[in-house]
């Protein structure tokens, strides 16, 4: 059976070893030390840099398929061991659309994809004509390394913008600024694609972000046009076709106060606004991953419900007394329906330690605006209790309420 070596051992590379499992494969891991969530639970783990080409090799050799946990991975590296036979998915042409923000927003403006107004910065002055042209506020952004809101500043003030690039620059981060999006809110059009051509598309699914950082998903995206999702789905597997993507996608979008989308970002690996797929999907963005990796024919992505609802559990700002395993003892007395991922991380003030999925009733629908804040309300409150030990509507696990 196919071994895929996955380079990182963050909860991606975990979760893609949950699924090799069931498919009888192996997730070989690069991490780089033994307590990385992925190399915790997967028998054949190298231990090595990401950057260094020596332990790159050893993690590929005699693998089918090599994969990513995260975009970083030098692609001058890759291209050498392409050059050496490794399959390596998505290839390095494709990936480096992904780590590279200008590359990226080049490509898609020549591709005729809707993007925001853009310039490289290579000096303070940039940032000011750009935004005496397009109008402040502005976003300001690390070309390379940023997520989560890391390497980005949105600033109204010409003053401001001088003093971050300046002191960027300095630092040797190379820049970007992008005009600011008047949106509503933000769209995740998850899709997957093989080798062979063959695309899936799941559902196009809202994100709600938290100090820039996801936080919640609801899948579909409520009150969401079917024009504006096929709009998105179509979208997104052109990108994927005319970059070369292969594996699992996500096409990171805003919906405009006009009812239009921008694209935002790219990720050509499993996402954080895919999670929702391991309980609400007929097929997991973590097994559509290994099977278009492997050029397997895909999976179904159909829903299994009318919403299903991702909550983050983000770590508080001080881990509670109270052991996780207690913790997930009294969430289970409560809500036995809640699906709960952990990742074997530390817990710190809001790190990314797990997520609950809560995958509504069949008898409900998406258009049921109380049906679905139902569901949210409650995947926020496991994801919350998980992290902070306390139950946000006031329930005594101990009292009277638990009998």
């Amino acid at each position: 059976m196919p071994v895929v070596t996955m380079i990182g051992g963050g909860q991606l590379a975990r979760m893609t070893h949950q699924a090799a499992i069931e498919l009888g494969q192996t997730v070989r891991v690069l991490a780089g030390s033994i307590d990385e969530p992925a190399a915790q639970v997967s028998p054949d783990v190298v231990l090595g840099s990401h950057e260094d080409l020596a332990a790159l090799r050893k993690a590929a050799l005699g693998s089918n398929a090599l994969t990513f946990d995260h975009e970083h991975v030098p692609t001058e590296h890759l291209d050498v061991l392409v050059s050496e036979g490794v399959n390596v998915q998505p290839p390095p042409q494709a990936l480096v659309y992904a780590q590279d923000k200008l590359a990226m927003r080049r490509k898609l403006s020549e591709m005729g994809a809707p993007i925001p107004a853009f310039a490289e910065v290579t000096w303070a002055e940039d940032v000011v004509r750009f935004g005496a042209e397009h109008g402040w506020p502005v976003v300001i952004k690390a070309v390379r390394g940023g997520y989560d809101g890391r390497g980005v500043w949105i600033t109204d003030d010409s003053d401001e913008a001088e003093a971050i690039v300046t002191e960027q620059l300095d630092k040797g981060v190379q820049l970007m600024v992008e005009q600011a999006i008047d949106f509503t809110r933000e769209l995740s059009a998850m899709v997957a694609r093989s080798p062979f051509g063959q695309g899936a598309s799941w559902p196009v699914v809202e994100t709600v972000q938290l100090n820039g950082q996801c936080a919640v998903v609801l899948a579909p995206a409520p009150q969401l046009s079917a024009a504006l999702s096929a709009e998105a789905e179509q979208l997104a597997l052109r990108i994927a076709s005319e970059l070369g993507v292969v594996g699992s996608m996500a096409v990171e979008l805003f919906e405009t106060t006009d009812g239009t989308l921008i694209v935002n970002e790219l990720a050509m690996r499993p996402h954080n606004s895919g999670h929702w797929t391991q309980d609400g999907a007929r097929t997991s963005q973590f097994e559509q991953h290994l099977r278009a990796v492997l050029d397997y024919p895909l999976g179904d992505p159909s829903p299994i419900a009318p919403v299903t609802v991702m909550a983050n559990v983000l770590g508080a700002p001080e881990a509670p007394l109270m052991s996780m395993d207690e913790r997930l003892h009294h969430l289970f007395a409560r809500m036995p329906d809640a699906k709960v991922h952990m990742y074997g991380k530390g817990e710190r003030k809001d790190r990314k330690i797990g997520h609950v999925n809560v995958v509504g009733a069949a008898s409900g629908s998406i258009d049921d605006p109380a049906y679905v804040a139902a569901v949210r309300e409650r995947a926020e409150r496991a994801a919350h209790w998980l992290s902070h030990a306390e139950w946000i509507d006031g329930w005594n696990e101990h009292g009277s309420d638990a009998k």
